[in-house]
Protein backbone atom coordinates (compact mmCIF):
# COMPACT_ATOMS: atom_id res chain seq x y z
CA UNK A 1 0.00 0.00 0.00
CA UNK A 2 2.88 2.58 0.88
CA UNK A 3 5.04 1.75 -2.24
CA UNK A 4 3.43 4.79 -4.00
CA UNK A 5 4.35 6.85 -0.94
CA UNK A 6 7.56 9.02 -0.54
CA UNK A 7 8.85 7.65 2.22
CA UNK A 8 12.61 6.72 3.20
CA UNK A 9 13.68 3.23 3.10
CA UNK A 10 15.74 3.36 6.17
CA UNK A 11 12.37 4.14 8.22
CA UNK A 12 10.17 1.59 9.10
CA UNK A 13 7.11 -0.03 7.45
CA UNK A 14 4.34 3.03 7.66
CA UNK A 15 1.70 -0.21 6.82
CA UNK A 16 -0.20 0.58 10.52
CA UNK A 17 -0.43 4.07 10.07
CA UNK A 18 -1.95 4.48 6.97
CA UNK A 19 -4.55 1.78 8.03
CA UNK A 20 -5.03 3.10 11.57
CA UNK A 21 -5.86 6.93 10.34
CA UNK A 22 -6.77 8.32 14.04
CA UNK A 23 -4.70 9.06 16.99
CA UNK A 24 -4.70 10.60 19.87
CA UNK A 25 -2.00 14.04 21.51
CA UNK A 26 -1.58 14.73 24.58
CA UNK A 27 0.33 17.65 25.84
CA UNK A 28 0.89 17.69 29.25
CA UNK A 29 3.56 19.09 31.44
CA UNK A 30 4.26 21.55 34.10
CA UNK A 31 3.13 24.63 31.92
CA UNK A 32 -0.91 22.43 32.80
CA UNK A 33 -0.34 24.66 36.33
CA UNK A 34 -0.02 27.80 34.10
CA UNK A 35 -3.48 26.74 32.28
CA UNK A 36 -3.02 29.13 29.54
CA UNK A 37 -0.55 27.86 26.57
CA UNK A 38 2.32 25.49 26.66
CA UNK A 39 4.32 28.55 25.53
CA UNK A 40 3.74 30.60 28.25
CA UNK A 41 7.23 30.57 29.64
CA UNK A 42 8.77 32.01 26.50
CA UNK A 43 5.54 34.31 25.68
CA UNK A 44 5.05 35.59 29.66
CA UNK A 45 9.77 35.87 29.48
CA UNK A 46 9.49 33.53 32.50
CA UNK A 47 13.05 32.91 34.06
CA UNK A 48 14.05 29.91 34.32
CA UNK A 49 14.19 30.01 38.23
CA UNK A 50 11.14 31.19 38.68
CA UNK A 51 9.24 28.70 36.42
CA UNK A 52 11.18 25.54 38.23
CA UNK A 53 9.32 26.75 41.13
CA UNK A 54 6.42 24.84 39.63
CA UNK A 55 8.29 21.74 39.86
CA UNK A 56 7.24 21.85 43.84
CA UNK A 57 3.56 22.87 42.47
CA UNK A 58 3.26 19.53 40.52
CA UNK A 59 0.90 17.09 42.28
CA UNK A 60 -1.07 15.05 39.43
CA UNK A 61 -3.38 13.18 42.12
CA UNK A 62 -5.81 12.26 39.71
CA UNK A 63 -3.86 10.43 36.98
CA UNK A 64 -4.21 7.56 35.49
CA UNK A 65 -2.47 6.54 32.15
CA UNK A 66 -4.78 3.65 32.05
CA UNK A 67 -7.86 5.89 31.47
CA UNK A 68 -6.68 7.97 28.71
CA UNK A 69 -5.99 5.09 26.98
CA UNK A 70 -8.99 3.42 27.49
CA UNK A 71 -10.75 6.31 26.43
CA UNK A 72 -8.66 6.88 22.99
CA UNK A 73 -9.62 3.31 22.10
CA UNK A 74 -13.34 4.01 23.00
CA UNK A 75 -12.86 6.77 20.48
CA UNK A 76 -11.42 5.22 18.07
CA UNK A 77 -8.11 6.16 17.95
CA UNK A 78 -5.46 3.22 17.50
CA UNK A 79 -2.11 5.26 18.42
CA UNK A 80 -1.02 7.85 21.03
CA UNK A 81 1.80 10.68 20.62
CA UNK A 82 2.50 11.78 24.31
CA UNK A 83 4.72 14.44 25.12
CA UNK A 84 7.88 13.30 26.87
CA UNK A 85 9.63 16.78 27.03
CA UNK A 86 8.27 19.83 25.75
CA UNK A 87 9.73 22.92 25.41
CA UNK A 88 10.24 23.71 28.97
CA UNK A 89 12.72 20.91 29.53
CA UNK A 90 10.58 19.10 32.09
CA UNK A 91 11.13 15.54 31.46
CA UNK A 92 7.81 13.50 32.04
CA UNK A 93 10.46 10.29 32.52
CA UNK A 94 12.69 9.32 35.03
CA UNK A 95 15.77 10.76 32.97
CA UNK A 96 19.42 10.12 34.65
CA UNK A 97 20.69 13.21 32.86
CA UNK A 98 18.86 15.85 34.44
CA UNK A 99 16.81 16.85 38.28
CA UNK A 100 14.22 18.56 36.22
CA UNK A 101 11.84 15.86 36.08
CA UNK A 102 8.60 14.09 37.07
CA UNK A 103 10.38 11.91 39.38
CA UNK A 104 11.49 15.15 41.50
CA UNK A 105 8.01 16.10 42.48
CA UNK A 106 5.23 15.31 44.76
CA UNK A 107 4.49 12.18 42.08
CA UNK A 108 7.65 11.09 42.31
CA UNK A 109 6.91 7.85 39.31
CA UNK A 110 8.12 7.49 36.01
CA UNK A 111 4.55 8.71 34.18
CA UNK A 112 6.04 7.71 30.51
CA UNK A 113 7.01 4.42 31.81
CA UNK A 114 3.40 3.80 33.24
CA UNK A 115 1.72 5.14 29.84
CA UNK A 116 3.56 2.89 27.93
CA UNK A 117 2.24 -0.54 29.86
CA UNK A 118 -0.89 1.22 30.03
CA UNK A 119 -0.99 1.54 25.87
CA UNK A 120 0.60 -2.25 25.80
CA UNK A 121 -2.31 -3.45 27.82
CA UNK A 122 -4.93 -2.16 25.58
CA UNK A 123 -2.74 -2.90 22.61
CA UNK A 124 -2.29 0.72 21.73
CA UNK A 125 0.30 2.07 19.32
CA UNK A 126 2.90 3.85 20.92
CA UNK A 127 4.15 7.50 20.13
CA UNK A 128 6.60 9.69 21.90
CA UNK A 129 6.80 13.39 21.29
CA UNK A 130 9.78 15.00 22.34
CA UNK A 131 11.17 18.58 21.90
CA UNK A 132 14.74 19.46 20.68
CA UNK A 133 14.22 22.84 21.94
CA UNK A 134 14.65 23.51 25.86
CA UNK A 135 14.42 26.49 27.63
CA UNK A 136 15.84 25.30 31.03
CA UNK A 137 19.12 23.94 29.76
CA UNK A 138 21.96 26.21 30.62
CA UNK A 139 23.70 25.95 27.51
CA UNK A 140 20.59 25.83 24.95
CA UNK A 141 21.76 29.37 23.36
CA UNK A 142 19.39 32.14 23.50
CA UNK A 143 17.87 33.03 20.18
CA UNK A 144 14.46 34.80 19.29
CA UNK A 145 12.70 32.54 20.91
CA UNK A 146 14.19 32.47 24.01
CA UNK A 147 12.59 33.13 27.63
CA UNK A 148 15.72 35.32 28.00
CA UNK A 149 15.74 36.71 24.82
CA UNK A 150 15.55 40.39 25.85
CA UNK A 151 18.03 40.47 28.50
CA UNK A 152 21.49 41.13 27.37
CA UNK A 153 23.48 39.72 30.35
CA UNK A 154 22.14 36.53 30.14
CA UNK A 155 22.59 36.52 25.85
CA UNK A 156 26.52 37.11 26.74
CA UNK A 157 26.68 34.01 28.92
CA UNK A 158 28.60 31.35 27.51
CA UNK A 159 26.76 28.63 26.17
CA UNK A 160 28.42 25.49 24.16
CA UNK A 161 25.24 24.59 22.12
CA UNK A 162 27.70 20.83 21.60
CA UNK A 163 26.85 20.00 25.38
CA UNK A 164 23.71 20.41 24.73
CA UNK A 165 23.46 18.18 21.47
CA UNK A 166 25.01 15.65 23.77
CA UNK A 167 22.39 16.33 26.32
CA UNK A 168 19.80 15.73 23.42
CA UNK A 169 21.10 12.89 22.58
CA UNK A 170 21.58 11.00 25.53
CA UNK A 171 17.90 12.12 26.46
CA UNK A 172 16.64 10.55 23.21
CA UNK A 173 18.54 7.47 23.75
CA UNK A 174 17.30 6.87 26.94
CA UNK A 175 13.62 7.15 25.46
CA UNK A 176 14.66 4.39 22.77
CA UNK A 177 16.14 1.94 25.04
CA UNK A 178 14.49 1.73 28.00
CA UNK A 179 10.51 1.16 26.89
CA UNK A 180 11.19 -1.56 24.70
CA UNK A 181 8.80 -1.15 21.23
CA UNK A 182 8.22 2.24 20.31
CA UNK A 183 6.12 2.84 16.82
CA UNK A 184 6.97 6.22 16.13
CA UNK A 185 8.89 8.96 17.26
CA UNK A 186 7.55 12.85 16.94
CA UNK A 187 10.14 15.66 16.96
CA UNK A 188 9.10 19.23 17.12
CA UNK A 189 10.94 21.41 15.98
CA UNK A 190 13.14 23.20 13.46
CA UNK A 191 12.97 26.98 12.50
CA UNK A 192 16.31 27.57 10.83
CA UNK A 193 14.21 30.07 8.78
CA UNK A 194 13.89 32.46 11.06
CA UNK A 195 16.20 35.26 11.87
CA UNK A 196 15.66 38.16 14.53
CA UNK A 197 18.99 40.32 12.97
CA UNK A 198 20.66 39.73 16.80
CA UNK A 199 20.40 35.41 16.10
CA UNK A 200 18.90 33.17 14.02
CA UNK A 201 17.02 29.88 14.44
CA UNK A 202 17.86 26.84 15.04
CA UNK A 203 17.84 23.94 12.04
CA UNK A 204 19.25 20.49 11.60
CA UNK A 205 22.95 21.46 11.75
CA UNK A 206 21.86 22.51 15.61
CA UNK A 207 19.85 19.22 16.64
CA UNK A 208 22.93 16.97 13.85
CA UNK A 209 19.73 15.56 12.70
CA UNK A 210 21.21 12.81 11.14
CA UNK A 211 23.05 11.33 13.35
CA UNK A 212 20.20 11.87 15.94
CA UNK A 213 17.62 9.86 12.85
CA UNK A 214 20.47 7.21 12.79
CA UNK A 215 20.88 7.05 16.26
CA UNK A 216 16.72 6.31 17.32
CA UNK A 217 17.01 3.84 13.84
CA UNK A 218 19.94 1.79 15.03
CA UNK A 219 17.92 0.93 18.19
CA UNK A 220 14.45 0.61 17.13
CA UNK A 221 15.04 0.18 12.79
CA UNK A 222 10.96 -0.42 12.77
CA UNK A 223 9.92 3.00 13.69
CA UNK A 224 8.19 5.88 11.72
CA UNK A 225 9.32 9.67 12.75
CA UNK A 226 7.77 12.72 11.44
CA UNK A 227 9.72 15.46 9.42
CA UNK A 228 10.07 18.13 11.94
CA UNK A 229 14.14 17.07 12.34
CA UNK A 230 14.11 19.81 8.92
CA UNK A 231 15.29 16.78 7.09
CA UNK A 232 12.35 16.97 4.70
CA UNK A 233 11.11 13.41 5.24
CA UNK A 234 8.70 11.26 7.43
CA UNK A 235 5.39 11.95 8.20
CA UNK A 236 4.35 15.68 7.34
CA UNK A 237 2.43 17.33 10.15
CA UNK A 238 0.14 20.09 9.28
CA UNK A 239 -1.08 21.64 12.63
CA UNK A 240 -4.56 23.72 12.99
CA UNK A 241 -4.93 23.68 9.19
CA UNK A 242 -6.86 21.36 6.71
CA UNK A 243 -4.97 20.84 3.58
CA UNK A 244 -7.25 21.30 0.24
CA UNK A 245 -5.95 17.75 -1.09
CA UNK A 246 -3.63 15.12 -0.49
CA UNK A 247 0.14 16.16 -0.46
CA UNK A 248 2.48 15.57 -2.37
CA UNK A 249 6.37 16.08 -3.04
CA UNK A 250 7.17 19.23 -5.44
CA UNK A 251 8.40 15.81 -7.87
CA UNK A 252 4.58 14.78 -7.34
CA UNK A 253 5.43 11.40 -5.20
CA UNK A 254 2.44 11.47 -2.63
CA UNK A 255 3.25 12.18 0.78
CA UNK A 256 2.50 10.03 4.19
CA UNK A 257 0.89 13.19 6.18
CA UNK A 258 -1.04 13.99 9.72
CA UNK A 259 -3.49 16.82 10.25
CA UNK A 260 -2.48 17.79 13.98
CA UNK A 261 -5.60 19.39 15.35
CA UNK A 262 -6.52 20.56 19.08
CA UNK A 263 -10.26 20.18 20.92
CA UNK A 264 -9.87 24.47 21.32
CA UNK A 265 -7.59 27.04 20.59
CA UNK A 266 -4.20 25.43 22.76
CA UNK A 267 -2.51 22.09 23.11
CA UNK A 268 -2.50 22.28 26.74
CA UNK A 269 -5.29 22.50 28.98
CA UNK A 270 -6.71 25.76 29.37
CA UNK A 271 -10.42 26.23 30.81
CA UNK A 272 -10.75 29.79 29.63
CA UNK A 273 -9.70 28.97 25.82
CA UNK A 274 -13.86 28.80 24.97
CA UNK A 275 -13.13 28.17 21.02
CA UNK A 276 -13.79 24.91 20.86
CA UNK A 277 -14.63 22.25 18.15
CA UNK A 278 -17.82 20.72 18.03
CA UNK A 279 -17.99 16.98 18.02
CA UNK A 280 -19.23 17.40 14.42
CA UNK A 281 -16.49 19.61 12.84
CA UNK A 282 -13.78 17.00 14.66
CA UNK A 283 -15.49 14.01 12.86
CA UNK A 284 -15.73 15.70 9.67
CA UNK A 285 -12.47 16.88 9.85
CA UNK A 286 -11.43 13.46 10.22
CA UNK A 287 -13.24 12.35 7.17
CA UNK A 288 -11.67 15.38 5.33
CA UNK A 289 -8.49 13.86 6.03
CA UNK A 290 -9.05 10.41 5.18
CA UNK A 291 -10.35 11.06 2.12
CA UNK A 292 -7.04 12.82 1.42
CA UNK A 293 -5.31 10.02 2.48
CA UNK A 294 -3.85 11.46 5.68
CA UNK A 295 -4.13 11.06 9.16
CA UNK A 296 -5.81 12.54 12.19
CA UNK A 297 -3.88 13.53 15.29
CA UNK A 298 -6.36 14.85 17.67
CA UNK A 299 -5.28 16.71 20.61
CA UNK A 300 -6.18 16.19 24.24
CA UNK A 301 -4.33 18.33 27.06
CA UNK A 302 -5.20 17.18 30.49
CA UNK A 303 -5.50 19.22 33.28
CA UNK A 304 -2.30 20.13 35.78
CA UNK A 305 -4.37 17.13 38.40
CA UNK A 306 -3.96 14.56 35.06
CA UNK A 307 -7.81 13.87 34.35
CA UNK A 308 -9.52 15.34 31.35
CA UNK A 309 -12.22 17.67 32.08
CA UNK A 310 -16.05 17.71 31.34
CA UNK A 311 -15.78 19.04 27.84
CA UNK A 312 -12.90 17.00 26.38
CA UNK A 313 -14.76 13.54 27.80
CA UNK A 314 -17.92 15.40 25.95
CA UNK A 315 -16.65 15.51 22.48
CA UNK A 316 -14.60 12.08 22.93
CA UNK A 317 -17.32 10.31 23.71
CA UNK A 318 -19.47 12.16 20.73
CA UNK A 319 -16.76 10.94 18.25
CA UNK A 320 -17.02 7.71 19.93
CA UNK A 321 -20.64 7.29 19.21
CA UNK A 322 -19.72 8.17 16.00
CA UNK A 323 -16.65 5.58 15.29
CA UNK A 324 -18.81 2.73 16.60
CA UNK A 325 -21.43 3.32 13.48
CA UNK A 326 -18.80 4.44 10.63
CA UNK A 327 -15.57 2.92 11.29
CA UNK A 328 -15.60 0.47 8.40
CA UNK A 329 -15.42 3.87 6.29
CA UNK A 330 -12.39 5.24 8.41
CA UNK A 331 -9.90 1.86 9.39
CA UNK A 332 -7.81 1.06 6.04
CA UNK A 333 -9.70 3.50 3.69
CA UNK A 334 -8.40 6.30 2.20
CA UNK A 335 -9.19 8.67 -1.40
CA UNK A 336 -11.23 7.41 -3.76
CA UNK A 337 -10.69 8.67 -7.38
CA UNK A 338 -14.86 8.81 -8.40
CA UNK A 339 -16.23 12.12 -8.58
CA UNK A 340 -17.60 12.99 -5.26
CA UNK A 341 -21.26 13.92 -4.86
CA UNK A 342 -22.43 17.59 -3.75
CA UNK A 343 -21.77 18.59 0.05
CA UNK A 344 -20.18 14.78 0.61
CA UNK A 345 -16.71 13.50 1.20
CA UNK A 346 -15.55 9.67 -0.48
CA UNK A 347 -13.48 7.28 1.33
CA UNK A 348 -12.70 3.71 -0.37
CA UNK A 349 -11.40 0.68 0.65
CA UNK A 350 -11.03 -2.15 -2.33
CA UNK A 351 -13.89 -1.96 -4.03
CA UNK A 352 -16.02 -0.33 -1.52
CA UNK A 353 -17.02 2.87 -1.87
CA UNK A 354 -18.05 5.06 0.99
CA UNK A 355 -20.72 8.03 0.99
CA UNK A 356 -20.03 10.70 4.12
CA UNK A 357 -22.90 12.91 3.68
CA UNK A 358 -22.19 16.31 5.10
CA UNK A 359 -25.53 17.99 3.92
CA UNK A 360 -28.35 15.96 4.04
CA UNK A 361 -29.91 16.76 0.34
CA UNK A 362 -33.64 16.27 -0.64
CA UNK A 363 -34.36 12.72 -1.71
CA UNK A 364 -31.50 11.71 -3.99
CA UNK A 365 -27.78 11.85 -4.30
CA UNK A 366 -26.59 11.95 -8.02
CA UNK A 367 -23.59 9.67 -8.56
CA UNK A 368 -21.64 11.11 -12.20
CA UNK A 369 -18.87 9.20 -13.92
CA UNK A 370 -18.71 6.37 -12.28
CA UNK A 371 -17.12 3.76 -14.45
CA UNK A 372 -17.95 0.58 -12.77
CA UNK A 373 -21.87 -0.52 -11.28
CA UNK A 374 -23.04 -0.73 -7.87
CA UNK A 375 -24.02 -3.32 -6.98
CA UNK A 376 -25.29 -2.77 -3.83
CA UNK A 377 -25.68 0.57 -1.55
CA UNK A 378 -26.85 0.35 2.12
CA UNK A 379 -26.08 2.60 5.00
CA UNK A 380 -23.35 2.06 7.60
CA UNK A 381 -25.26 2.79 10.51
CA UNK A 382 -28.00 -0.12 10.08
CA UNK A 383 -27.13 -1.71 6.96
CA UNK A 384 -30.01 -0.55 5.74
CA UNK A 385 -30.58 -1.03 1.85
CA UNK A 386 -30.83 2.07 -0.25
CA UNK A 387 -32.40 1.47 -3.58
CA UNK A 388 -29.65 2.39 -6.59
CA UNK A 389 -31.37 3.65 -10.16
CA UNK A 390 -28.78 3.08 -13.28
CA UNK A 391 -30.46 5.85 -16.39
CA UNK A 392 -28.63 5.89 -19.66
CA UNK A 393 -28.07 9.04 -21.66
CA UNK A 394 -31.81 8.84 -22.99
CA UNK A 395 -32.60 9.06 -19.85
CA UNK A 396 -34.47 12.40 -18.69
CA UNK A 397 -36.87 11.52 -15.73
CA UNK A 398 -37.50 8.52 -14.01
CA UNK A 399 -40.68 8.71 -11.34
CA UNK A 400 -39.87 12.28 -10.91
CA UNK A 401 -36.17 11.90 -10.71
CA UNK A 402 -34.59 14.49 -13.24
CA UNK A 403 -31.65 12.89 -14.73
CA UNK A 404 -28.63 15.52 -15.62
CA UNK A 405 -25.53 14.11 -17.34
CA UNK A 406 -24.42 10.92 -18.60
CA UNK A 407 -25.17 7.73 -17.27
CA UNK A 408 -25.62 8.78 -13.92
CA UNK A 409 -26.60 6.72 -10.65
CA UNK A 410 -28.94 8.04 -8.01
CA UNK A 411 -29.23 6.98 -4.70
CA UNK A 412 -32.80 7.41 -3.58
CA UNK A 413 -32.81 8.21 -0.10
CA UNK A 414 -35.35 9.07 3.34
CA UNK A 415 -36.62 12.47 3.32
CA UNK A 416 -35.81 12.73 7.16
CA UNK A 417 -31.65 12.13 7.81
CA UNK A 418 -30.70 9.29 9.79
CA UNK A 419 -29.96 10.18 13.72
CA UNK A 420 -26.19 10.17 12.78
CA UNK A 421 -24.00 13.26 12.92
CA UNK A 422 -22.82 12.11 9.21
CA UNK A 423 -24.66 9.26 7.85
CA UNK A 424 -22.23 7.34 5.83
CA UNK A 425 -23.51 5.19 2.44
CA UNK A 426 -21.43 2.04 1.64
CA UNK A 427 -21.28 1.55 -1.90
CA UNK A 428 -20.29 -2.30 -3.28
CA UNK A 429 -18.95 -2.31 -6.78
CA UNK A 430 -19.17 -4.76 -9.28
Amino acid sequence: MWDSYDWPEKYGDPTWFLHDRFGMFIHWGLYSLKAKDEWIMTQEKISKTEYATYLQQFNPDLVKPEKWVKQAKKSGMKYIVFTTKHHEGFALWDSKYTDYKITNTVYGKDLLREFVEACRQEGMKIGFYHSVIDWSHEHFTIDGLHPQREDENARNEQRDMSIYQQYLFDQVEELVTRYGKIDYFWFDFSYGDRDWGWSKGKGPDDWKSEDLEQLILTHQPHILLNNRLGLDRGVYTPEQYQPTESLYTPEGAKRIWEACQTLNGTWCYNPNNLHWKSSEMLIKLLIDTVSKDGNLLLNCGPTARGNFDLETMGVLEEIEEWIDFHSEAIYGAGSSSFECPQDCRLTQKGDKVFIHIFSWPFRTIHLKNFSQKVKYARFLHDHSEIPVKTFEESDVFHHDIPVIGNNETVLELPIIKPDHVVPVIELCLE
